[in-house]
């Protein structure tokens, strides 16, 4: 199949090595340079393939954007491979406009996020009729500053389900900002380098789910998860999609 770029941006997966892409795969194994994101993407996706890489973790953007650039002249394929999927927190939309002032055309192939392996580990949904129809993906406010109308304690108040990326060092201020929405009572799990064979589940609640995190030394590559939802992995909720119900009628099932 021809390509019709010379720049992907591809999404690596959470870190099972299975989980890339039919497409991410094909592109990766037929690159000729692969930039990668460091520690974040699992090494064995590299293996076999004849592409010279390179390291990101050590690189700046300009670094990054020359090497690209320079690779393009010379007629090269670009893999510029990110982990989980770039359009969360994959800081691609600075690459993309040094690209686009250099007139490199680019395209981004999808991944699995973390949040969907963390989802799929614990072996439920996020959304839950009458309980949850919403999820929300957002992080602490850290080095990096958040808006002001999307402080956990505001988005807390809607007591959807949550999804919180890049906050675990931070986790006794991400449930004290919880608490301004959610009952205390409210499930909360946090799962550790998800998909990874050393991924780790951490279960409680917004009063002993700090505690807990805490003993078990996680500071970071975890996610927080919080929601009545949650309670679905344990026990029975009784809520039932209209979907399959025998009395819902559509236009595939009269």
């Amino acid at each position: 199949m021809k390509n019709k770029h010379n720049v992907y941006f591809i999404g690596a997966g959470p870190g099972d090595p299975e989980l890339i892409t039919v497409k991410g795969r094909r592109l990766l194994d037929g690159a000729d340079v692969v930039i990668y994101a460091g520690s974040l993407v699992n090494p064995a996706l590299l293996d076999g393939i004849s592409a010279e890489i390179h390291d990101s973790s050590g690189m700046t953007l300009d670094q990054i954007i020359l090497l690209i650039e320079k690779s393009v002249k010379q007629g090269r394929l670009v893999v510029r491979l990110h982990t989980g999927d770039p359009s969360f927190y994959g800081a691609i939309s600075e690459q993309i406009e040094r690209l686009r002032e250099s007139g490199i055309a680019y395209e981004v192939v999808p991944g699995v996020s973390s949040a969907m392996a963390g989802a799929a580990a614990l072996g439920q949904e996020l959304t839950i009729p009458e309980i949850s129809q919403t999820v929300i993906f957002t992080r602490m406010e850290g080095r990096t500053p958040v808006p002001d109308k999307e402080k956990l304690s505001v988005l807390a108040r809607h007591m959807a389900s949550m999804v919180i990326f890049l906050s675990a060092g931070m986790i006794e201020d991400v449930r004290k900002e919880l608490l301004e929405g959610y009952p205390e009572d409210t499930p909360v799990v946090v799962i550790e380098r998800a998909s990874w064979p050393e991924q780790r589940i951490i279960r409680g609640d917004l009063t002993d789910i700090a505690e807990k995190v805490k003993e078990a030394g996680i500071k970071k590559t975890a996610l927080i998860y919080v929601g009545e939802a949650l309670r679905a992995s344990e026990e029975k909720l009784g809520k039932e999609s209209k979907l399959y119900h025998k009395d819902f009628k559509h236009g595939y099932r009269e």
